[in-house]
């Protein structure tokens, strides 16, 4: 199966759902990882275009790690809105990922670009399937055949703007692969000194790995990542994630 982990930033699906993506990536499944925004407020010193340029490269080595591809809409940090012209952006995108599976990011989650995103992956998972739907782009990919599962992936810390725990679904045991999801993590080596400056947070991969801790500690396990499922009118309902990922026989 195709899965397409659509973000707003890079370093955001390495947080919250990259062991996930590892480990259907062993059992043979194909991965792509995109976002919407470009990265460019991810610094406290360097200028916009020169962390764009770096960040963009940091996805793509963190993507290459486990032989994903990596995408990008291109919006500027903190200019996110859900309008037609960024619509047919991400629509093109989803067709030319011609996923099964979509992972974003959570409603409700704490910060305007990340609920923009998960908006319009969500929106796009449904316009990506109408033949009456033009992106306008130059050269367009061929429309989705079917709904794709959508999937939400947990918020930092697992709680909404409210501070109410998220209702999870799922969460994944990736306990196993936690060596290669922080190495991805380490590829984005611009976002330490950027959450030492903003967030007070020195230590990003310990960061993560207290978080993959609090969900995992939901059931059980090590470390986890949690994901709610999106059974809206006409998408699939049955949770394709558990039975992908259930323990080989």
């Amino acid at each position: 199966m195709n899965i397409l982990a659509l973000a707003a930033h890079p370093d955001d699906i390495e947080f919250m759902c990259a062991g996930t993506l590892i480990m259907l990536k062993e059992r043979g499944h194909q991965i792509a990882l995109a976002t919407v925004n470009n990265g460019s407020c991810g610094s406290a010193t360097l200028p916009p275009d020169e962390i764009v340029r770096i960040r963009a490269g940091e996805a793509r080595r963190a993507a290459e790690l486990i032989g994903a591809t990596f995408d990008c809409v291109g919006i500027p940090d903190l200019e996110s809105v859900f309008d037609n012209p960024t619509r047919r952006k991400v629509s093109e995108l989803m067709r030319r990922a011609q996923p099964d599976i979509v992972c974003t990011h959570f409603p409700g989650d704490y910060m305007p670009d990340h609920e923009i995103a998960g908006l319009l992956a969500r929106d796009a998972t449904f316009t990506a399937t109408l033949g009456n739907y033009s992106t306008l782009a130059p050269h367009p990919a061929p429309i989705l055949k079917r709904l794709p599962y959508l999937y939400y992936f947990s918020t930092l810390e697992g709680i909404d703007h409210f501070g109410q725990d998220v209702l999870l679904d799922i969460i994944v045991d990736v306990s196993s692969v936690m060596d290669k999801k922080t190495a991805m993590l380490c590829c984005h080596a611009s976002q330490r000194e950027w959450l030492r400056h903003e967030h007070g947070i020195d230590e990003y991969v310990e960061f993560l790995k207290r978080q993959a801790a609090h969900l995992g500690a939901r059931r059980g396990y090590a470390f986890g990542e949690g994901f709610r499922q999106h059974r809206g009118h006409a998408y699939p309902r049955d949770n394709i994630l558990e039975t992908l990922l259930a323990p080989k026989q």
